[in-house]
């Protein structure tokens, strides 16, 4: 990361790609893509993740270059067979998928990332069908918090940045660094030249960099799925249009 940034930049610029990553992750619809990637958008995007650290642009440059990224009809039948309509699918975007299998491991995941949430004054969007521990509703409560923290920057509110502070080296601990590196190595072995592919290694390399940051060390990236996942019954299915843009790229909410 750049040092000539001051830190309201920084975190700034450190949205704007949880933004793009938060989008990425959602069902692709016209709108959806038109949120980040259009010309004009993604000129200004660019522009700013630049400013933080070159080869992050790059690879959204990277992302925009994919051989499928303009066709929506492709992107949308690539994500149904990477990701499926439930947890069980090729690459699973639900955190507690991964890592050790436990009876009581899912709910209490399940319960700290919402604790997470509420602690901000956040709760889920029900009418998107989606849960807590998806991969676009954790990137979408990175990208408020650091959104947040330059607030309370630029604002002298030193205790409200201290806990912002933490509250981000804590996700990351617990959840978000703790699988992402998992998510995008499967992400990687199956759709490595993709659009989700390329959206996976920025994930991957900017989760990284989170870590590193905040002094937290990321999971592994050879972590096993659960066996016991969710049946074709236990069906989440992912936000579209408007909506989806306003709640799961806010997939959280203010109460």
């Amino acid at each position: 990361m750049k040092n000539d940034l001051n830190e309201i930049e920084t975190a700034l610029c450190r949205s704007a790609i949880y933004e793009v990553l938060a989008n990425g992750f959602l069902f692709p619809t016209t709108q959806a893509m038109e949120n980040i990637f259009n010309n004009k958008k993604f000129l200004e995007l660019y522009e700013i993740v630049s400013l933080l650290n070159e080869d992050f642009a790059n690879r959204i440059e990277g992302i925009r270059q994919a051989p499928d990224f303009g066709n929506l009809l492709a992107l949308q039948d690539c994500y149904y067979d990477l990701f499926g309509h439930t947890a069980r699918a090729r690459v699973p975007l639900y955190e507690t998928v991964y890592g050790e299998e436990s009876l009581f491991q899912q709910p209490q995941e399940l319960g700290d990332l919402t604790g997470f949430y509420t602690a901000f004054g956040l709760k889920l969007n029900r009418s998107q069908h989606e849960r807590v521990d998806h991969i676009s509703c954790q990137c979408e409560f990175l990208a408020f918090l650091a959104r947040k923290e330059a607030y309370a920057i630029e604002n002298d509110k030193v205790e409200m940045a201290e806990d912002i502070f933490k509250a981000q080296k804590f996700f990351l601990r617990d959840h978000l660094g703790k699988f992402v590196p998992a998510l995008a190595k499967l992400l990687e072995n199956e759709s490595g030249k993709s659009f989700y592919g390329k959206l996976g290694k920025l994930c991957y390399d900017f989760v990284l960099a989170e870590c590193s940051l905040y002094n937290v060390k990321a999971g592994s990236e050879f972590l096993q799925l659960n066996s016991n996942l969710e049946t074709d019954e236990d069906c989440f299915t992912c936000g579209g249009g408007d909506d989806a843009i306003k709640t799961c790229a806010v997939p959280i909410e203010e109460e």
